[in-house]
């Protein structure tokens, strides 16, 4: 029994050591509040307000990580630190989109006083351990939830489309746990991200890699994004394509079969080329690379750890001659895409002609049209050329004596102008703005018009604003 007492009574001080650890960690733990201007992408000139809620964590410098989902289109942010009431003012820092990153910092530095920032972990290996912390849906304080890592690889996150590495948890990860930190062995290993619709405890992280990528990137006051090469290769599993370009079966790679037009590898790799390795790495025939042992992942990861303006090296194999090349990263996805990856933190660009609305096809408006509209995902898939670098739409006619016949258009991709193509949405709106003739003559790929009388359709423009309650008829970009 005495033996017993001893034992407690050594433990007594380990328990207080945890619990006070513990504490030290859920001070560093913020509750997000944000007020934001959610864009209406089919009637282009009107917003929404929504109120919500997250998830973040102090690190160092005084500064505030968490998703950037989570403030997007924020138009003001309250931060609230664990175990107090008192709300301070926040603001946006830094944001990358794409990798779903945001940094806050709050000007009142009392806010920070007596807070132990949280510190960087590693990359988590499978099985390995986690804390979630947050402020998810079900209540109003703190909650922790276990789990262990169960995936490790690239995945698409939802907020930009694009497709980085991700971490794959089992812990339970619901609405409000968004931008609170996973921690491993007291540091933080990963960002919550979001989870997986119709499963049970699946969630994603933001792994530590981006997030320590995201902070180098900002270190100048400028983020400069994740770099894209601006190529699409094929797999090369089957054994008739390695013969058909003579590469011996043991060997392994990629074939490349697309390569924009302005990426900056142009010139320096070619269609029809393949790609073995990545910065001395071996390159799978399923487009994998090993980035730790026995664990594969696209091999865009070697490209995601260089920050923009640095170079990555692929070895080539060119008419069965092997060769390296240098190639510099310059672009980011939106640099390469005919439609540019979902837009944030910005009003959609449109302008009104006579009733008839005009705006470039974007992401938000794929997503607000719903999945019915086959031919506009036609243009997601596809990348531009120096004739074709965005898809303007007839977005939608407001009815009136103008439009008779028209005002059922919606949606209907312009591809000429007065007999003419064009290759942006700046330069349709210059040479509509610019046009002084009687008839603006638009039409589809398939030879469709619609005809538009110039000097009728400026003359009923401000009634037709005036009915329909517009107060503006082209967006604040264009007013500038």
């Amino acid at each position: 029994m005495k033996k017993l007492w001893i034992l407690l009574f050594l433990a007594i001080p380990l328990v207080a050591q945890n619990y006070a650890q513990e504490d030290k960690t859920k001070q560093a733990i913020v509750k997000i509040y944000v007020v934001a201007k959610i864009p209406n992408y089919l009637e282009p000139w009107a917003s929404s307000v929504r109120r919500s809620s997250g998830s973040g964590a102090i690190i160092s410098g005084n500064r505030i990580l968490t998703n950037a989902h989570v403030v997007a289109n924020q138009t003001f942010i309250e931060v609230q630190r664990y175990g107090e009431r008192k709300r301070y003012i926040a603001k946006v820092l830094s944001v990358s989109h794409q990798a779903d990153m945001a940094l806050l910092e709050v000007e009142d530095k009392s806010f920070f006083a007596g807070i132990e920032p949280l510190e960087l972990g590693d990359l988590p290996y499978i099985e390995q351990k986690v804390v979630v912390y947050g402020f998810p849906m079900g209540g109003n304080t703190l909650s922790a939830t276990t789990g262990v890592v169960s995936r490790i690889e690239h995945h698409r996150y939802a907020h930009s489309g694009e497709s980085f590495l991700a971490v794959q948890v089992d812990a339970a990860v619901n609405p409000g746990n968004s931008g609170g930190p996973a921690l491993s062995n007291g540091k933080i290993v990963g960002v919550v991200m979001q989870s997986l619709n119709k499963s049970q405890n699946i969630g994603y992280l933001v792994p530590v890699n981006m997030v320590k990528h995201f902070l180098k990137d900002i270190d100048d006051g400028k983020y400069d994004g994740f770099a894209d090469v601006g190529m699409v290769t094929q797999k090369m599993e089957n054994p008739t394509i390695k013969k058909y370009y003579h590469i011996d079966e043991n060997s392994t790679g990629n074939l490349v079969d697309t390569v924009v037009y302005n990426a900056s590898l142009k010139g320096l790799i070619d269609v029809n080329d393949i790609i073995t390795a990545i910065d001395g790495h071996r390159i799978e025939d399923d487009g994998t690379v090993a980035f730790r042992k026995h664990e594969y992942t696209s091999f865009n990861y070697f490209v995601d750890q260089h920050q923009m303006g640095e170079t990555v090296a692929f070895d080539i194999v060119r008419d069965q001659k092997k060769m390296q090349v240098e190639v510099p990263l310059k672009n980011r996805a939106d640099d390469l895409l005919l439609v540019k990856t979902t837009r944030y933190d910005k009003m959609p660009r449109y302008f009104i002609y006579g009733g008839y609305i005009f705006s470039p096809l974007s992401r938000n408006l794929l997503n607000s049209a719903g999945r019915n509209r086959l031919k506009l995902r036609y243009f997601a898939s596809q990348w531009p050329t120096e004739k074709k670098k965005e898809v303007v739409l007839l977005l939608k006619v407001l009815a009136s004596d103008l439009s008779r016949g028209h005002y059922g258009i919606t949606l209907w991709p312009v591809e000429k102008l007065n007999g003419e193509t064009f290759d942006s949405f700046d330069t349709f709106y210059k040479r509509v703005q610019a046009f002084d003739g009687e008839y603006l003559v638009l039409e589809d790929k398939d030879g469709v018009k619609v005809v538009i009388n110039r000097k009728k359709a400026m003359a009923k423009q401000q009634e037709i604003l005036d009915k329909y309650n517009i107060e503006f008829d082209r967006s604040i970009d264009l007013r500038k």
